[in-house]
This record gives C-alpha cells, structure tokens and sequence, in this order.
C-alpha cells in the first residue's frame, strides 16, 4: 500500500509516497489517500487512524486562461465558442472596462450593457436578455466582479449563449452553476450546468485597480466559499485540498494586497486563491453561512463581500463542534490555532467592519432576518433553530469576536 501524504511546507505542490505506515507521523501533513499496490497485513491498517469516506467527485467543465495580459486572447477567446457578436457586461462603473474589452472585440463586439446591479434584480436580467435578442448577440462576455457575472448567467438561465468571464474580483461565481436572482426583496439561488461560463480569463493585471478595502472584502468572500466547502454534505478528498489551499493562498495574498495593491505577484496569488475558491464553490454544497448571506443580501441589500466578512467568523463557530477536522484545516491555512477566531483576525487586520450594525442593518431587522434564514433552509453539519439563529445573528450585530 502507498501512502499519499500532502507536506504542509509546500501546500498542494509537494506529495510524499510513504509505503512504512509508521512513517506517515514522522512526515506530518493530511493524509490523502492510500492505494493499494501490494498486500499489507491487517494490524498494520488497523493500527492507521485514517479512514477514507465515501465520496463523490464531478469536475466541471470550464476553459481556464490565468497569466498577465491573458486579456489579449479575448477575440480568440470568443471564436473558440463559436460565437461572432458578443454583447459585453459591465457594472455602471466599470464601463471604461467595458468598453475597452469591445474594443479589443472590434467587429464581434454586438454592444455593451453597463448596467449590471448587486444581487441581480429580475428587471435588470429581463432588459440585459431584451438588448441581447435586439442586438442579434450570440455570446456574452462579463467583466467585473459576482454581479456583473450574475448577470451573465441570468441571460444564459433562458437562452443558448455562452458565457465568457473576466473576473476583476475574487468573487468566485465565475468557476460556478450558481446563479441568483431578486424579485420582490427575495434572493433566489440555484444551479443550472447552463450557466457556467464556458470560458474564465484570468488576468492579474485588471486587478490592480480593484482598492485595497474591496480587495479585502471580496478575498473573505472567496475564503467564505473555501470554508464552507470543507464541510459542505458531499465534500470530498479532492476538493477539500483545493479548499485549504484556497484559503491559506487568499489569507496570504491580502495580508500583502493593503500595503502593495498595485504588486502584481501579490495579485496573482490572490487571484490564483480566487480560482481554487471558486472552483469549490462550484463543485460542493453551501450551508449555513451562505443562507444568512443570501438572506441579509437579497432582503436587506447589505454588501455582498462584506457581509460574508462580518457573518463568516460566527458561522463557523457555530459549526465548529460538528466540524471539528475541518476546523484544523482552516486554522492551519490561517496559521491560527481556532478557525473562527482566525477569521475574525483576518478580516480586522484588513481593516474591513465587524459588524452588521457597520454595514446598515438595524437592530429591529434580526428577527425578521431570522425568519427569513429558516425558511428553505440549506443543509448544515450542525442543525440549527430559529433562536440559534438569532443569537448568531446577535453576535454578527455586535460584532463580537469568537471565543
């Protein structure tokens, strides 16, 4: 039997092949899997503390380009889908953006549509799928951040066109079938393979204009992701190496982003923590914490990136005694003896609010709030009640740190 052994010194490059059962202490580091390759006697497998659950693994399927000026390969890009006229995405304010992707289109750019919102409203879909049809579009290309992709996938929901992606934040909904949308104050998620872009362009170079506090927010909603599937119902031995990866890459880039954002070493780790991240969003459930999120988001209209900043740290103390493995993983990537406290320390340290009360949500919405997260509730290692809830959310208020 061979032993797979990750080295916590080189985290997801380095692997150690270890046939002496007795060794694998010595070497430290998670254990990834054991493959037979002869026989071992029973005591030895007996003596081993480690057991391989049964799992699940489906990649998906999207075309990834990462590297300085990978924007260059657009036009290619779009003729590799097969498409000829590529209605460009943007927020209002990353039209300039936008307008230089059409540029670099030229004749296959159909026209831009500058108006993509937080937490995606119907109506905005609704007018971006109407221009789309207008314009004779066969293809989307979306630079920006989670709204701006939202968007994209809202257009893709109910019809053919394929989704281009170009990330300027670690949102992660790039690498994703997730897609949301808010009618009548009410957020609705699901997954639909329709709306996974069919390619991702990642180009560290359009990060750079990304402000230091935002890049902080979005890189602890990227983590939020990496967290939650650690734990996720149909988590799994591969995804859970991306997702402690993911983390200890995120944590390290934005300790560095506040002081050099316009370092484009230190936004590419960000940026290479993002895709991990994104990857696990895509490829696991979500629990808890994405429910008071989506919750507090679509009902509330608080920041996206921020909240997942204020709420995660109490998420997962709440999960902490069901998860208590997965708790190790996310304190060693942060390099924190408890998970939940590192993660607060995280985000103080980037300077980003530690509380709801911080991002505008009054004192008289936490019952409402809580209403609202038990209904439809996700899936959760720990069951919850509505009066844990509203003591979660108590918590989050205030902004207290996790003991």
């Amino acid at each position: 039997m061979v032993f797979i052994v990750r080295m916590d010194t080189m985290p997801l490059q380095g692997f150690a092949q270890v046939r002496d059962p007795s060794k694998l202490d010595a070497l430290g580091g998670p254990r990834i899997g054991a493959f037979c390759g002869f026989s071992t006697p029973e005591n030895v497998l007996q003596r081993s503390t480690w057991h391989m659950k049964s799992f699940i693994y489906t990649a998906q399927a999207s075309r990834v380009i990462f590297g300085l000026n990978a924007l260059e390969n657009i036009e290619h890009e779009v003729v590799q889908v097969g498409a000829e006229r590529a209605l460009v995405l943007s927020t209002p304010e990353q039209r300039p953006e936008a307008e230089k992707v059409a540029s670099r289109l030229g004749k296959r750019a159909a026209g831009i549509f500058a108006e993509a919102v937080m937490h995606v409203p119907i109506e905005s879909a609704r007018a971006a799928r109407d221009l789309a049809t207008q314009l004779g579009a066969d293809c989307a290309v979306a630079i920006g951040g989670g709204s701006t992709t939202g968007l994209a996938k809202a257009i893709a929901l109910e019809s053919t066109l394929p989704i281009i992606a170009i990330p300027t934040t670690y949102a992660g909904s790039e690498m994703t079938t997730i897609y949301g949308l808010t009618e009548h104050g009410i957020k609705r998620t699901g997954r639909d393979p329709r709306v996974l872009p069919r390619t991702v362009i990642y180009d560290p170079a359009l990060t750079t204009s990304l402000p230091a506090g935002l890049s902080a927010a979005s890189g602890m909603n990227a983590i939020a992701h990496a967290v939650e599937g650690l734990y996720a119902q149909d988590s799994n031995p591969v995804i859970s190496l991306l997702a402690e990866e993911g983390i200890r890459a995120m944590a390290l880039g934005l300790r560095r982003v506040i002081s050099a954002p316009n370092d484009l070493e230190v936004r590419s780790d960000c940026l290479y923590g993002a895709w991990l991240c994104g990857i696990v969003l895509g490829s696991v459930g979500i629990a808890l914490h994405h429910k008071l999120c989506h919750t507090l988001g679509g009902s509330f209209n608080l920041p996206h990136a921020e909240t997942h900043a204020v709420v995660l740290p109490h998420a997962v103390a709440f999960n902490a005694p069901a998860a208590p493995e997965e708790m190790q993983r996310i304190g060693r990537a942060l390099g924190a003896e408890s998970a939940a406290a590192g993660i607060f320390d995280l985000a103080k340290a980037l300077g980003l609010p530690q509380s709801l009360r911080d991002l505008g949500l009054e004192a008289r919405d936490l019952d409402r709030a809580s209403d609202l997260a038990m209904l439809s509730p996700y899936w959760n290692p720990r069951p919850y009640s509505r009066m844990e809830i509203r003591e979660l959310l108590q918590h989050a208020y205030e902004g207290d740190r996790p003991s």
